[in-house]
C-alpha cells in the first residue's frame, strides 16, 4: 500500500520570530484585560479626583471644595501682600475712588445696607466693619444710612474711614462687631482664615455680608475663583445660612449672608 505524505511547507526563517512575538503579545492582552477591575472600564463612569492643592493651603477635598481654586502660589506671604499693593497703591486708581468714582459707589452701597436694614440685617447700633475697604466707600455709605459706629480695614489706611489691618488677621479683639461686610473675598489668599477672622471678632448673633462673584471671573488681582457658595457654608462653620441673593455689585453678582450661631447655654441641675 502506498502511503502519501504531505509535506508541509517550513516557514521562512525571519517570519518565525513575529509569529512568536505576537503569540506573547495576544497571550499578556488577554491576561492584562482579564486581570483589570470593572470600575476601571473605560465605559463606566470615572470617579472624580479630589481636588490637589499645597499641604499649606488646608482646603478638605470635598465636593464643595473643588468650587474653590487659589489662582496663583507666591514664594512668600510678602510677596502675596506686595501684589495687593500694588492695585490698592495705584495713584491713577486712587484719584479715580476719592473723586468720579465716590459719589457712584457711595450711593449704590447705600442703597445696599438700606436694604438690609429694611431686612433686619442691620441697625443703626450695629458695630460695623468692613474688610478690604480701600479708601472708604462703604464705610462712608454705612454712616450715610445711620450707622455711625463703623469703621474699615485696609493694607493702606486712610483715616478717619479706614485703619491699617489685614482681613487674614484683623487687628480687633474677639466679639468685637454686630456687623461685618466685605466685597474683596476674591482677594483672599487663605479664604479659610478670612472667615474664620470675621467668625471670631463677630459677637454671637452677629451678622456678616459678602458681596462674591460666582458667574463671573474677578481682576487679575483676585487671589481666588468661587463657583458656588458651598465652599463659603464649609468655611463659616459657626455661622448660619441666611439668605443667598443675586444683586448686581461692580462686578460682583451674588450676596451671601451668614448669622454667627448664639453660644448655647447649658444649665445644671443641683
Amino acid at each position: 500500500m502506498q502511503i502519501f505524505s504531505t509535506n508541509i511547507p517550513k516557514l521562512p526563517l525571519l517570519l518565525k520570530p513575529f509569529l512568536l512575538s505576537l503569540f506573547f503579545s495576544v497571550a499578556f492582552l488577554f491576561t492584562f484585560l482579564s486581570s483589570r477591575s470593572p470600575s476601571s472600564h473605560p465605559l463606566l463612569p470615572k470617579t472624580t479626583p479630589s481636588l490637589q492643592t499645597s499641604p499649606n493651603l488646608l482646603i478638605n477635598s470635598s465636593s464643595s471644595t473643588a468650587d474653590l481654586r487659589i489662582r496663583r502660589r507666591y514664594p512668600t506671604y510678602e510677596s502675596y501682600i506686595h501684589h495687593q499693593l500694588n492695585k490698592t497703591l495705584n495713584p491713577k486708581l486712587r484719584k479715580i475712588w476719592t473723586t468720579r468714582d465716590w459719589d457712584r459707589k457711595v450711593r449704590v452701597f447705600s442703597a445696599f445696607f438700606a436694604n438690609l436694614t429694611r431686612r433686619r440685617l442691620l441697625s443703626n447700633s450695629s458695630k460695623s466693619l468692613c474688610l478690604g475697604a480701600r479708601v472708604g466707600q462703604e464705610v462712608a455709605s454705612l454712616r450715610r444710612v445711620g450707622v455711625s459706629d463703623s469703621l474699615g480695614i485696609d493694607l493702606v489706611p486712610r483715616p478717619p474711614l479706614v485703619a491699617a489691618g489685614d482681613f487674614h488677621a484683623q487687628p480687633f479683639a474677639d466679639e468685637t462687631f454686630d456687623f461685618e461686610f466685605s466685597n474683596v473675598f476674591d482677594h483672599a489668599l487663605y479664604p479659610w482664615k478670612f472667615a474664620a477672622e470675621i467668625e471670631r471678632t463677630l459677637k454671637p448673633g452677629g451678622v456678616c455680608v459678602l458681596h462674591v462673584a460666582i458667574s463671573r471671573r474677578a481682576d487679575k488681582y483676585s487671589a481666588n475663583d468661587l463657583f458656588s457658595v458651598g465652599p463659603l457654608v464649609e468655611m463659616f462653620k459657626g455661622s448660619e445660612l441666611v439668605e443667598v441673593r443675586e444683586i448686581d455689585g461692580f462686578g460682583l453678582d451674588t450676596e451671601v449672608v451668614f448669622r454667627k450661631k448664639k453660644k448655647k447655654i447649658i444649665s445644671e441641675n443641683n
